[in-house]
């Protein structure tokens, strides 16, 4: 698996993602600057997190018009796995390749620590290698990761099983005290209708080794090899 990562001006999650995509799961990561317009041969695309632009104008706001986008919109359309992560999730809502938005975390603060998710659909390129229903630890470290969106998408959402990830409690629970943002429904990533881009708030990159002490992250990755390999349709 050959993955493209997108280097955008106040990325700081880039390297990151390389090193998962890459060097973890023995496979090739690659870094891309912004302004390529071809990202042919690529398996998988990473939108990673960070500041782009320095967050003017509105989170990934500007970045979401930077020359590789249209390429990176093209693959999406014919099918090639997509993720944003953070300031990437950010992205790709800007670029609309993802409905929604996210606004500020409802305590105006910026947020740095782990939450716990519950993988709600393992039908995807991004969660395959879970077990639905599954409690996983993955850091956040944002100060927009509140999800939005209006009511008739919400429920196309749900409706639709196109939540991946939301925040709970340890014990699984979905309320008020497991939510870190007031993300609407508690919602920490979505799918597109095809299934093949993910946008997520947390941080799986940062926990895909036990050097690190945690690898509950490393499902998203491996998920996305399997797909890739052909052995998850």
């Amino acid at each position: 698996m050959k993955t493209a990562v997108i280097q955008f001006p106040g990325s700081n999650c880039d390297m990151d993602g390389v090193h998962a995509a890459g060097a973890v799961i023995g496979q090739q990561a690659v870094p891309v600057w912004h302004t390529e317009t071809s990202l042919e041969g690529f398996d998988a695309i990473l939108v990673p997190g960070g500041f782009s632009y320095g967050d003017h104008l509105r989170s990934g706001a500007i970045a979401a018009h930077s020359p590789v986008m249209k390429e990176v919109k093209r693959l999406a359309e014919k099918g090639v796995p997509v993720i944003g992560i953070c300031n990437g999730f950010q992205i790709l809502t800007e670029a609309g390749l993802l409905p929604g938005a996210l606004g500020r975390n409802n305590s105006l603060h910026f947020l740095c620590h782990d939450v716990h998710l519950r993988v709600e659909t393992t039908h995807s390129p991004f969660t395959n290698q879970y077990q639905k229903g599954q409690i996983i630890k993955i850091p956040i470290a944002h100060n927009e990761g509140s999800y939005y969106a209006d009511s008739e998408t919400l429920n196309r959402l749900e409706g639709e099983g196109l939540v991946a990830f939301r925040y709970v409690t340890p014990d699984g629970h979905e309320v008020l005290e497991g939510n870190p943002n007031g993300a609407l429904n508690n919602i920490a990533g979505i799918l597109n209708e095809k299934r093949n881009v993910l946008g997520m708030m947390p941080h799986p990159e940062r926990y895909v080794e036990k050097l690190l002490g945690n690898t509950d992250g490393l499902g998203v990755f491996e998920s996305l090899l399997e797909y890739v390999a052909g052995g998850v349709k």
